[in-house]
């Protein structure tokens, strides 16, 4: 779970018992019952992609709760929704597919999940049909589950759902950007 850089520090800093601790008592590559049930109840969380030069990016990915689903305890799946076109993340995975899922509850009761992994971007699957909004699916094979120490983690509200999710029977509100005289003439019409 550590290279050379992480050692380095570690060293410096006097914690690699620590983290040698952390890695033996919490670190698998098998979802339970308890990472199931914590994903399923969230609406969002943060992607970690690289390119094939390993230049990073991040992006912010959001849903219903339970948009990401445990399909089997060495698999998480979770839909692609039309946005910007820009298919950072998925285009990054198509060159590199080693990615990073953060899940992060932010309530009262905080919690985050780590998920190093492997990803592929599926475009036939049967699962995009039972699925709002879906255009495409990534399937995650992980290598590195752990939770993450949750301290800093502010206790802020949901306040309301974004208009903007996918809801099956209901069309989709598109956003105004979309519209935008600058962009109006490129945007592409939705695939579903």
């Amino acid at each position: 779970m550590y290279h050379e850089g992480n050692r380095r520090l570690q060293d410096a800093f006097g914690s690699r018992a620590l983290a040698d601790r952390l890695e033996e008592k919490l670190r698998r590559d098998r979802f339970n019952a308890d990472d199931a049930a914590f994903v399923a109840g969230l609406g969002f969380f943060f992607l970690a992609t690289a390119d094939a030069h390993g230049r990073p990016d991040c992006s912010f990915k959001g849903g219903p709760p339970g948009f990401v689903r445990i399909a089997r305890p060495d698999l998480i799946v979770f839909p692609d929704y039309d946005g910007n076109g820009m298919f950072k993340s998925l285009g990054n995975i198509a060159v590199n597919p080693h990615v990073g899922l953060l899940f992060i509850a932010m309530g009262e009761a905080p919690k985050r999940l780590r998920v190093n992994g492997r990803a592929e971007v599926v475009r036939d699957d049967p699962l995009i049909a039972q699925i709002p909004g879906a255009q495409l699916l990534v399937k995650v094979t992980p290598f590195d589950i752990f939770p993450n120490c949750p301290r800093y983690v502010p206790n802020l509200k949901l306040e309301a759902a974004s208009p903007y999710l996918p809801e099956a029977g209901i069309p989709p509100l598109e956003p105004k950007w979309k519209s935008y005289e600058m962009f109006a003439d490129v945007v592409p019409p939705r695939r579903r």
